[in-house]
This record gives C-alpha cells, structure tokens and sequence, in this order.
C-alpha cells in the first residue's frame, strides 16, 4: 500500500480492507493522514506527537527508531480518493445507520471494484431498508469500471434509479472512457432519466431562493411602507437604520457568548427586541431632530437622510471597525431539509420567510386594529382634519418614525443570518426595497407583498438565464416600463388624499 504504482497501491488497499483488522485499519488511516514514511523495503508510521526521530512499526506496534534516509510517502489524488473510500468502507459496519448511510454515499462517489466483497458482505447483513438501497446502488456504482461487458451494462442500469448529482457525474465520466456500444447506450438512458429528475430540484430551487430574497425584500421594504408609503419620507438612511439593528445582534451575540455561553443558541430570540429598540430609538432621534422640520419637502428630506446615512456609518466604522462582523447561526438555524437529491432547504431561510410573515401580519395588525394605526392612518390621509379632532399629530408622527425604523432594526437582524454584516449592509438592499414600495403602491402594505415576491422571484428565475448582471438590469428596466404605464403602482392609495 505505502510502495509501487498508484494502480497496484489502490489494489492492495482494495484487499487488506475486506479482512482488515484493527492494526489495518489504523495504518490505512496514517496513510490517508500522510503520516507514513519508508526506508528501502521497511515502512513506518510517525505519529504527530511522536519524538524527533522516534516512529512506530505497523506491523508490530512497536516503537522503533526512524532511519534518517525515511522518505514520505507521496498520495496522489487517485490514491487518496481510494483511502477514503477504504475509510468509508470501515465505516460500513457502523451502529449507527446515519454513519453507514455517509460511508455507502462516500462509496458511490468513489468506486472501487476492489471493494466489492466488503460491499457484498454489507448487503447480507444490513437490515435498514435505506440503507440496503443505498449499498445496492454503490455496488452497482463499482461493478461501472468492470473489465466485464456484461457487468457494466447491468451497473449503468440499475445506476439509473440513483437520481443524485454524484450518480450523474460518475456515469458522464465512465461515459466518456466507455467503447462498448450498449453499455455507451445504457449510460446515456440512465443519464436522461436523471437528468429529467434533477431539472425538478433546479426549478423548485430557484422558485424558493426566488421566494426567500423576496422575504427580505420584503422584511427591508416594510419599514419603508410607513416611513416613504405613509408619511412621504424619502429616508436615503433606511438601509444604515438595518444595519444599526445587524450590529445589534452582532453585539447581543458577543454578550451571550462572554456571559451566558450555555444559552448562546437563544441569543437570537434575545437579539430581536433589542435590534428594533435601538433602530427605533435612532429614527425616533432622526425624525425629532431633523426630519419634522421638512415635512412637505420630499428633496430636502432626501438630501438630510443621505447625510445621516453617511454620518451613522461612520459611527460604525469607528466603534466596530470597517471590516465584516462575524454573526452565527444558532444551531437551530443551521442545516436545512434534503426535499430532493439536489434541492437542500436552508433553515435560516426557511426561518426568515416564516419570520417576515410574522412581521407582516404584526405590522397589518398594528396599522388596521389598533388606535396607533388609525391615528396613523388619520394623521397621513388628512392631517388638518386629524389635528382638529384632537390627534397629537407631531407625536404620531415620531411614533409612525419609529415604527417604521424598529422594523428596519429587524429585517437588519435577520440579514445578520444569511449575509455578511458591515458599515455597507444597507447599502445593498436600499434602492430594492424603494422598487419594491414604488411598484406595490404607495403605503399599500398588500402591494408592497406582492412586489417583494415577484421581484425577488423574477430576479432569481432571470439570473438562471441571463446571469446576475443582466438578471439585475431586466428587472430595472421592467420597473420602468411599469411605473411609466401605472405610476400608482399595483394597488393605488385610497383616502381623501388620494382623491385630491
């Protein structure tokens, strides 16, 4: 195994695994750890805390003096994908059937006809139904490189039922070496039957990453729908009042971690009502200071927002720095769902679709059954008439602010989880969240829906044709034809003010 060409080395690698014994195995795995050097004909191990010029005979175990002409043993690729499938093999015999599932999928990845007894003798034993499916499937897998016609044909035939990426690569790459004509065919037919399978998880792939970027579009846009869509500001620091909610959970993250390390996979839920406070509190600031001296002055507003976006990322850039922030996933959120063979459903993303419906049914709420709603909602469609009914306009107006920048706070939380978290976070998703109010109707939360989806949607169904550039500009350009056509956008804004 450690001497000789790679073909005879994977040979003899082949053989001491169907009778190997603990000594085997543990020298299979110095192999596989480049921990094996020779001398001439003599072999030896070095483990990594053995002394200088110490080493260990495997056949003996024990421990002998390194010669000082010892020489690595050099692995090739070959030989090292036929160490790990040798692992895998070991490993077939497990208790455990999620580690016989592993080791039969590293099999079928890796082949080797050498290992056929070991699989067949797997087979008479395994009694899990998956598993023995799985195992039917990587002897077929090795049986492909056969010098036997006969054999291979029945291999690319039965190879068919695997549907997975990793049975599509390795019969497009026996494919390529086969000569025999019915075997050629056999693999072409299994290969259409897979790919006619695969195109599935492609298509319902790209409708789910298409469905969650219009989740947080949606998440960012909400915000917007009471700050731009109700109250006519422009707030060009939309996106900085995220990131302020991001580098919340960044900071709720580094207190859990220091202080209550065995609750850290909950600081997420603690990180939320912290992450819209302090959003709410800035745009609480914002609006009393700046913004309620240019009501009616959309530019002005535009201009004064622009300058406290810069101003806040700044403030970051000084207290954290001007590289990327590390936030984690709880372990809740990380992994996702095998719907298909090459369909994978992240649950952070499964979490934050269900979490911007949660914030939209709240915000729904919020704005259509409650007294802070229909002050809002008074206040926005005619505010002489609300102010003469009593209504404290200046202090809906700053509650209006605020709820619209705590919202922001918490669609920054939640692109903590799937992105990069920097001064330049809302940067990225500012001028599609304006797209997103614009199209769906100014203060229509209903449009602003419909518009996040079919925006994220077409964006990630265009980028599978055009790639993400020319995906990006279609969507633009679309935007324009339709804002030029109904300017309302989707649902127009009811009210007097409308009417007016």
């Amino acid at each position: 195994m450690s001497i000789g060409e790679a073909e005879d080395r994977v040979a003899a690698v082949g053989q001491a695994v169907v009778d190997a014994d603990d000594a085997t195995v543990a020298f299979i795995q110095a192999l596989a750890n480049d921990a094996v050097k020779v001398s001439g004909e003599r072999v030896f191990v070095v483990a990594p805390d053995a002394p200088a010029g110490q080493a260990t005979d495997p056949l003996t175990g024990q421990a002998v003096p390194l010669p000082d002409d010892a020489e690595d043993v050099i692995n090739n690729n070959f030989m090292r994908s036929a160490l790990d499938a040798a692992l895998a093999a070991l490993k077939l015999f497990s208790g455990a059937p999620a580690e016989r599932l592993a080791a039969v999928a590293t099999l079928i990845k890796e082949p080797n006809e050498a290992l056929l007894p070991l699989l067949d003798k797997a087979l008479m034993t395994e009694k899990d139904g998956a598993v023995l499916a799985q195992l039917e499937l990587a002897r077929s897998a090795a049986l492909l490189g056969s010098a036997d016609v006969a054999k291979r044909l029945a291999a690319a035939k039965a190879l068919a039922s695997s549907k997975t990426p990793a049975t599509q690569l390795l019969l497009n790459q026996r494919l390529a070496d086969e000569e025999d004509a019915a075997v050629k065919s056999a693999i072409q037919t299994s290969l259409r039957t897979i790919a006619e399978t695969l195109v599935w998880g492609e298509r319902v792939g790209a409708l789910f990453t298409g469905v969650s970027l219009g989740s947080i579009l949606l998440l960012v846009a909400l915000g917007l729908a009471i700050t731009y869509g109700l109250m006519g500001v422009i707030n060009m620091a939309h996106g900085e009042l995220m990131m302020i909610g991001a580098y919340a959970t960044y900071v709720v993250q580094g207190l859990f971690r220091t202080y209550l390390p065995d609750a850290f996979d909950w600081y997420l839920l603690a990180a939320l009502p912290v992450a819209f406070a302090v959003s709410a509190m800035v745009g609480a600031a914002m609006e009393r200071g700046v913004l309620r001296f240019l009501y009616g002055r959309p530019l002005e507003t535009l201009l004064a927002t622009w300058g406290i976006s810069l101003v806040l990322m700044q403030a970051v850039r000084s207290l954290f720095g001007a590289q990327n922030v590390g936030v984690e996933n709880p372990s809740w959120m990380s992994g996702g769902v095998q719907v298909l063979a090459n369909l994978t459903l992240p649950y952070n993303r499964l979490v934050i679709i269900a979490f911007a419906a949660a914030v939209l049914l709240g915000m729904a709420w919020l704005i259509g059954r409650t007294r802070l709603g229909l002050f809002v909602r008074g206040v926005t469609q005619n505010r002489p008439m609300a102010s003469c009914m009593g209504v404290n306009t200046a202090r809906i107006d700053t509650y209006a602010f605020s709820l619209g920048s705590g919202i922001a706070g918490l669609a920054g939380c939640a692109l903590s989880q799937v992105g990069n978290v920097g001064p330049d976070l809302g940067q990225t998703y500012i001028v599609d969240a304006f797209m997103v109010v614009v199209v769906g109707g100014v203060g229509q939360l209903a449009g602003a829906v419909y518009a996040a989806l079919g925006l994220g949607m077409a964006t990630k169904l265009l980028e599978g044709w055009t790639g993400a550039v020319l995906a990006k500009i279609a969507v633009l350009v679309f935007i324009i034809i339709f804002i030029q056509k109904r300017p309302q956008g989707i649902f127009a804004m009811k009210g007097r003010s409308a009417e007016a």
